[in-house]
């Protein structure tokens, strides 16, 4: 009997017990990136713009990603070759001078790539699909993946100063994620902000792979559970958080680095 094999690296002792086929999705081409985005127009909430029209200065919270958008077309002079157009939606938090106000807004940053993803025109049918007519299925899936920006810098500007208006199309769930109405048209005073956002970006097809099977896996991690009603009896195996009493003598890196206090 071979030894058992767990997922991550493998040796040069393990034995493979049998070639199986898989359907997944192959990437063909990715880029990572670190933009720098500087002066990128906020735009607030009611109640933000209020206090950024009796504001002297704004200095920057957080930053959060809400969603990106993706979309994919084919490069015409380049066979096999695609542009990536990818409009990411930012959760900007910020607090005015004087009156320490905390405002929030949208900001959109719109970003393009090109990469290679093959070709193909194959159909692809399968139980759950839907009725109708269906095309070649030539163009290749974008996948975005990105974590939350670091919000570096805000500033504040009269409209006078930065003339010009800009036609900005926001989805309805964007909206609704801010919880209140945005002012999105000229207004006295404007709100701009600096992120650095870390992504990549990778095209990829569905196709078939023959890979090396060891054994099924099988976790030996049970699940802990209960049965137990009484949330005292519950509490009483937690242990005592000792450390949150006392402060480290070093500070780990983590996500605050992010943010400006």
């Amino acid at each position: 009997m071979p030894d058992k094999a767990v997922p991550g690296p493998v040796g040069s002792a393990a034995s493979i017990r049998e070639a199986v086929s898989v359907n997944t999705d192959k990437i063909f081409d990715c880029c990572r990136d670190k933009d720098c985005v500087d002066e990128l127009r906020v735009y607030p909430t009611l109640t933000s713009q209020t206090y950024i029209d009796n504001a002297i200065s704004i200095r920057p919270k957080a930053a959060e990603l809400l969603f990106v958008n993706v979309n994919v077309e084919p490069v015409g002079f380049n066979r096999g070759y695609f542009t990536v157009d990818c409009t990411y939606f930012y959760r900007v938090t910020a607090e005015t001078f004087p009156g320490a106000q905390l405002c929030r807004g949208l900001a959109v940053f719109d970003k393009r790539v090109m990469l290679f993803g093959s070709e193909g025109s194959v159909k692809t049918f399968s139980s759950d699909s839907e009725e109708g007519v269906v095309t070649a299925d030539d163009q290749p899936k974008a996948v975005v993946s990105a974590v939350d920006p670091i919000c570096l810098h805000c500033t504040l500007a009269d409209a006078a100063e930065t003339p010009g208006s800009e036609n900005i199309i926001i989805p309805r769930f964007i909206l609704d994620a801010m919880g209140e109405e945005l002012v999105t048209v000229d207004n006295v005073r404007r709100w701009y902000v600096t992120i650095g956002q870390f992504s990549m970006v990778r095209l990829q097809r569905e196709t078939q792979l023959l890979i090396p099977a060891y054994d099924y896996f099988l976790p030996d991690k049970e699940c802990p559970g209960t049965s137990e009603d009484d949330p005292c009896a519950l509490f009483g195996r937690i242990s005592f958080p000792v450390e949150e009493f006392f402060p480290p003598d070093s500070v780990a890196e983590s996500d605050d680095y992010k943010k400006y206090k």
